[in-house]
């Protein structure tokens, strides 16, 4: 236990130990005009039955956890088995970290080893590293990959990938030598469209299926045009429930494969933490950006998991390093990999199902309804654009404020050009009268 001074005297007696006359003179090293001249604005000490009401208090005002929420966009409400809970905190799993040493480590190797078998399942792929921090550094490290790998420096991404994962991208690479050029999408479908930046300078060509409007691409047509000018197909996936329902990007001819996790038992908290997918075909693993876990066995034959594979900077030469990640999101793989050994592949199946289907059903009586169309008509997953008569924003805000319904997310926040649309995302958690007081609530607002 750490011993802390309690009065003036017992600080001036340490200080006076040390050769200090003022606490201040431990931080004569940091410049004056930076250190703050007076006391942070912050309550005082509360007792603990304080504290328990001040957070109920503050937990009232959450409200999009009582309201139906139609929000999607990257981000999931899903159900999490409680088993998923209670086992990432058990105190083995919910201290561990890095397995630096594979002795002391398997249970921690193993549920990585676990975990990256699944994604390879999932995705199509041969290797999946052990996770990164969420799929937007995911795409970005993706970026960085195809350079290595094919020696280019063009990056050919289609405008229907999830806007903020494309800024992050941006920020990763705009201090280096990638060229980075956007492919419009289609008016009528929702779809990439128009592969003309396509070269033989190119890199790679990254879609997002489902992508950020809820339209399925055509993965097999567009990784034939990427390979006929040598670059690698790159596809993005936000929600990885589709994974239990499309056909995989690993069959369809992907390069890469990256995306988002969070939808497989881990809560939506605000955005964060969650956690990336990153799967490749086994000759670019030595390109690929994080570490690997494998299984090795001793001079008696007995089988053990170790890390066979380590490219970040840490662990090597940091001009040989494929990348700057420090660590795995190892609680968040946890979640993830229970989540799907619980679910299973027919329980995987039977969750996007549902998803479709009350998707299909939603996007199908809005559009029925006056003032209201879906524009694009591409197969969709969970997720579909709605176009209103009036302003997204104002068709939202009436929702929220007179039928208390988060009812989407309002395109214009990300595209401009976009006013009068929102994106609708309808998952399991949502029953059919939540659906009908959406549905019923558009035609009043009609």
């Amino acid at each position: 236990m750490r011993y802390i001074p309690n009065s003036p005297e017992e600080r001036e007696e340490m200080l006076a130990a040390i050769g200090l006359a003022s606490a201040g003179e431990l931080f004569r090293s940091i410049p004056q005009d930076l250190q703050l001249k007076r006391s942070l604005d912050i309550t005082e000490a509360l007792a603990e039955p304080e504290v328990i009401a001040l957070m109920e208090k503050l937990a009232a005002k959450n409200t999009a956890a009582v309201k139906p929420s139609f929000l999607g966009a990257g981000v999931y409400s899903h159900f999490s088995p409680t088993i998923v809970d209670h086992l990432i905190q058990r105190s083995e799993f919910f201290t561990s970290y890095t397995p630096y040493q594979p002795e002391i480590s398997q249970g921690t190797l193993q549920y990585i080893f676990e975990f990256q078998t699944l994604i390879c399942q999932l995705t199509g792929m041969e290797v999946a590293n052990a996770s990164m921090y969420d799929g937007s550094t995911a795409m970005a490290e993706a970026y960085l990959m195809a350079q290595r790998v094919t020696r280019r420096d063009k990056i050919v991404v289609a405008e229907t990938v999830h806007p903020e994962y494309r800024e992050v991208a941006k920020t990763y690479t705009q201090h280096g030598d990638l060229k980075i050029e956007t492919a419009s999408f289609d008016e009528e479908t929702g779809r990439i469209s128009n592969l003309s930046a396509l070269d033989d300078n190119t890199a790679a060509l990254v879609v997002q299926s489902p992508n950020f409007f809820g339209c399925v691409e055509d993965l097999k047509a567009l990784s034939e045009k990427a390979h006929a000018v040598g670059a690698l197909l790159v596809v993005v996936v936000t929600e990885a429930i589709s994974f239990g329902l499309l056909k995989s990007p690993g069959e369809c001819g992907a390069d890469i494969v990256v995306g988002e996790g969070q939808s497989f038992g881990i809560p939506m908290s605000f955005g964060g933490p969650h956690v990336g997918l990153f799967a490749t075909r086994e000759k670019f693993v030595r390109n690929m950006p994080g570490r690997l876990c494998g299984v090795a066995y001793d001079k008696n034959g007995n089988r053990g998991f170790v890390l066979t594979l380590s490219t970040r900077e840490q662990h090597i030469r940091r001009e040989k390093a494929t990348s700057n990640i420090c660590t795995n999101q190892g609680l968040i793989a946890l979640a993830a990999t229970i989540y799907m050994e619980t679910m299973g592949k027919k329980g995987l199946q039977e969750v996007a199902m549902q998803n479709a289907q009350k998707a299909a059903y939603a996007a199908k009586k809005i559009a029925s309804i006056e003032g209201f169309e879906l524009p694009f008509s591409a197969p969709k997953f969970n997720e579909f654009v709605v176009r209103s008569s009036n302003l997204a924003e104002e068709v939202l805000a009436k929702l929220r404020e007179k039928k208390g319904i988060i009812g989407g997310l309002a395109l214009s926040r990300y595209y401009p050009d976009r006013p009068n649309e929102f994106l609708v995302c309808v998952t399991e958690t949502m029953k059919k009268d939540q659906i009908d007081d959406l549905i019923q609530s558009l035609s009043v607002l009609g």
